[in-house]
């Protein structure tokens, strides 16, 4: 049988980033021998994540996806309500108004940030629309401001999905602190990592204590539920969707050295940017508008012929992604739920997405060998 976890990259797409600090405080909550599911680490790691964000409060889950569904029961979305969403996006963006009974409904995007089109939002907007979850790409925050003044004109809820964009912001304001809430996720490619986990931030108190409740089962979690045998009611319909006290020691290391992360994001990003402007001018590479702090979660490009470029580079072993093939145009939405929304943007802008290898500690031998073997294609 082939196993799919040994396929050996020369360039992988990604590597997380660790050291000693991970292994202290992972091994500390192992050794413990109790709390492994809820314990003190998951309670630090939201107060970091909350006082980083500069948001109120946290609620940790079990991935970004969960805290996604999470968000949307808290802010009392459900049947008959419209949410509108990229298609350009991991597909839980969008499936997660399906799981509470709402329609997504698609906008297109705009070419510089690969974020909502705010002039395709009022485009979509009906009596029906409840929300809009717009999608900061790959580390870079999308036209937010604009889209929050679209949403407060609307008298909408607005859910930022932040899980690509960790520690980015817009004129020093973190993106996911625009929104009504904002999502994370510390998925294994993600900016920092818990292997996988997600958070939701929030300055409203009545829907944090919504997304405590729809995380433990709907259980008035007053207490520690392992270390007391005190009663605690169930008091609404719930889900398990905790983050384990071992994956949150995981992220109180990773989340203490963010700042590091990001610096060695930025600086693997400028030879990347030095470089491939330099030798390779049929990529477009990635730009920032002015105000905006991009950190590099991934590196895409853009290239017309793609599908060829990327089959040359598996060739050396050099592996790159398309992140994203249009959530419309996969099996699910297009045929089983009959979506054919018309998106030129983002079906022009997923033909020639390329994502490189890229991470934190990548050396500059790795870079050369993925711009070499470029430039090797370009240049036949």
């Amino acid at each position: 049988m082939i196993n799919i976890y040994s396929m050996a990259w020369k360039v992988p797409l990604f590597k997380m980033y660790w050291d000693e600090q991970d292994v202290a405080l992972t091994t500390d909550a192992i050794t413990s021998g109790v709390n492994w599911a809820i314990g003190n680490y998951t309670t630090e790691f939201e107060d970091k994540i909350a006082a980083y964000m500069g948001s109120k409060y946290c609620v940790t889950y079990n991935s970004g996806t969960s805290a996604l569904h999470a968000a949307l029961i808290a802010h009392g979305i459900g049947k008959n309500d419209e949410v509108i969403v990229p298609s350009f996006t991991f597909i839980s963006t969008v499936n997660s108004p399906l799981f509470v009974g709402a329609k997504p409904v698609f906008a297109d995007i705009e070419e510089n940030t690969c974020g909502l089109s705010s002039e395709d939002i009022e485009n979509k907007i009906t009596k029906n629309t409840k929300a809009i979850i717009p999608v900061h790409y790959a580390g870079m925050p999308c036209d937010i401001r604009a889209i929050r003044d679209i949403a407060d004109d609307h008298n909408l809820i607005l859910i930022e999905d932040n899980a690509e964009s960790f520690g980015a912001s817009v004129d020093g304001k973190k993106a996911g602190t625009f929104g009504d809430s904002g999502m994370m996720s510390f998925c294994q490619n993600k900016v920092i990592t818990t292997g996988d986990g997600g958070a939701m931030i929030t300055d409203n108190k009545d829907v944090y204590e919504k997304l405590k409740l729809v995380r433990s089962h709907g259980r008035l979690d007053t207490e520690n539920y392992f270390n007391t045998n005190a009663y605690m009611d169930y008091v609404t319909l719930g889900y398990n969707f905790r983050l384990p006290n071992i994956l949150s020691a995981l992220g109180v290391a990773q989340i203490n050295k963010i700042d590091k992360i990001i610096a060695l994001r930025k600086e693997a990003a400028e030879y990347y940017n030095t470089r491939i402007h330099k030798e390779i001018p049929e990529i477009i590479l990635p730009t920032c508008p002015v105000g905006y702090d991009f950190v590099y979660q991934m590196y895409p490009i853009r290239a017309l012929e793609r599908d060829k470029l990327m089959e040359h580079m598996k060739n050396e072993g050099i592996m790159t992604k398309v992140y994203f093939i249009p959530v419309h145009s996969s099996y699910l939405y297009s045929k089983v739920l009959n979506m054919q929304p018309k998106l030129p943007i983002t079906e022009k802008v997923s033909l020639e997405n390329l994502c490189l290898p890229f991470y934190p500690n990548m050396s500059k031998e790795e870079q050369d060998l993925v711009i070499d073997s470029m430039v090797g294609y370009f240049r036949k």
